[in-house]
């Protein structure tokens, strides 16, 4: 039997590609989810003449390996920088958050520390980078422990008790943030555009709105202009509350102020007057966008649907709908949301015509619009259309829901009368299997060039699902 590696570099070099720094890095942007697959190029490509690896490309290989959990493959990229003198900040920032997305986060924190060793002397920068990289994790409490160990050592600035006081804010810890806000202020570190962005933020999410107009009000008193993100979060959480008329008046200040509104001021705005059953309103905002020349985008249409659809609106929401594909592309939530409107209205045509409008703009569907769709098909006894759709899922490397399956085995079982003779009931029997053993051959189709680049202990991390599916997907589909 051929080594898959060998075959690979084989066609590799059989090709008569001429390799060019910028052709790899493309290359490795574009496969960085194939794990051990990139890797395989990258060391091919290493090994041509006249090419060396550039930053951006042990960088991106850095990131690749880090994503399959390959550390022992990402440390020994580090040390090939370092005997090349490529090492950077940059490099220790991409393993420190790497680490701290897999909740490594000892290990975080042991790649900052190491980096003396590789003579890489640690930098503010860096320290922003290891603080950021576990407020983002939900490790605030310990970017809070590193920060107040090591404050004496790097002076912090604006960005540094920002990145504290967005986690403290996503804990959320209102009392923490607010003490946080005191010591920047007290350290003689005066808030920035971000930071007061941060804080009102903070403030209206735990319903402290007029507090955080106090915070608006320092800023202009300190000729800190609030940018349009900060009204649009006020415009949303005085939708939230009900309060209309705050809600239009301080859309009416921004605009008075010269702050041209955007996209997401417009939602909100949108969103409030939902919120408060005001359509004409909503329409009028649609216009007023046109008229500024503020072009709609998925989350516009979405917040109106959700609003339409909620008062059993199907036909407006339609409407909305076609409107909307003319002005911008409609996200995962546009989709599933029509999809499920039509599936529960027992209009299965209409949902399937607006999964084949989204087939032809080449989007991609997500894990729930699957199973809104496949779930819809089942009501209607679509057995083939459903089980179609289920065999793309699984190709997609998507795992279906419990109740997915239960669905479609109940609807596989259906035909299985009590008066049946014995000998269909086996042949049922034998379909069912057949076509529960059709989906994870094929799911596993799509792996076996990545899984022939791992070894057997690796397997898991680079596909997590690809194992756990053999054992799981038959008995699921056909456990009485």
């Amino acid at each position: 039997m051929s080594n898959p590696t060998s075959v690979l570099d084989s066609a590799l070099t059989q090709s008569g590609i001429r390799i060019l720094p910028e052709i790899v890095e493309d290359v490795l942007k574009k496969f960085e989810n194939a794990g051990m697959l990139a890797y395989r190029f990258f060391d091919w490509a290493g090994k041509q003449q006249n090419y060396t690896h550039s930053i951006r490309a042990y960088h991106t290989m850095i990131e690749s390996s880090a994503k399959i959990r390959q550390y022992q493959i990402m440390w020994d990229l580090v040390n090939a920088m370092r005997s090349k003198k490529l090492l950077n900040i940059e490099t220790f920032c991409i393993i420190m958050r790497k680490y701290a997305r897999a909740h490594k986060v000892e290990e975080a924190v042991y790649a900052f520390n190491v980096m003396e060793k590789y003579d890489v002397p640690p930098n503010l920068a860096a320290f922003n980078s290891l603080l950021s990289a576990l407020c983002k994790s939900k490790n605030v409490n310990k970017a809070q422990e590193i920060f107040d160990s090591m404050k004496d050592r790097f002076t912090p600035d604006s960005k540094t008790y920002s990145i504290l006081l967005e986690g403290w804010g996503k804990a959320p810890n209102l009392p923490k943030a607010r003490e946080i806000y005191n010591e920047m202020i007290d350290a003689g570190c005066y808030p920035d555009i971000v930071t007061y962005g941060i804080m009102v933020d903070i403030l209206c999410k735990a319903g402290r709105v007029d507090e955080a107009v106090g915070i608006i009000n320092e800023m202009k008193s300190r000729d800190c202009r609030p940018t349009s993100f900060i009204y649009s979060v006020l415009v949303h959480t005085y939708g939230i509350e009900n309060r209309i008329e705050d809600a239009v008046d301080t859309f009416l200040e921004m605009e008075s102020s010269g702050i041209k509104p955007d996209v997401a001021v417009y939602n909100a705005l949108i969103g409030a007057f939902c919120k408060v059953n005001k359509l004409k309103n909503v329409y009028r905002v649609l216009n007023d966008m046109e008229c500024n020349s503020v072009v709609p985008n998925s989350r516009t249409g979405n917040v109106i649907l959700n609003y339409l659809i909620s008062r059993g609106e199907m036909d407006e929401a339609f409407k909305v709908f076609r409107r909307m594909i003319k002005l911008c592309e409609p996200d995962a939530d546009t989709y599933t949301m029509m999809i499920k409107m039509f599936c529960e209205s027992d209009n299965i045509e209409e949902a399937l015509k607006v999964w084949k409008y989204m087939k032809s703009k080449k989007f991609i569907p997500g894990m729930h619009t699957f199973s809104v769709m496949i779930n819809g098909l089942c009501e209607k006894g679509e057995v083939t259309k459903a089980s179609i759709l289920l065999e793309e899922m699984i190709e997609k490397g998507m795992r279906p829901s419990r109740q997915t399956f239960g669905k479609l085995r109940q609807l596989l079982l259906k035909d299985e009368r009590e008066d049946s003779p014995p000998e269909n009931k086996q042949i049922f029997r034998k379909e069912i299997q057949t076509v529960g053993r059709t989906h994870i051959n094929k799911f596993h189709k799509q792996f076996q060039i990545s899984n022939d680049f791992v070894g057997e202990d690796n397997k898991k991390a680079a596909h997590p699902d690809a194992l756990d599916l053999t054992d799981q997907l038959i008995p699921r589909l056909l456990k009485k």
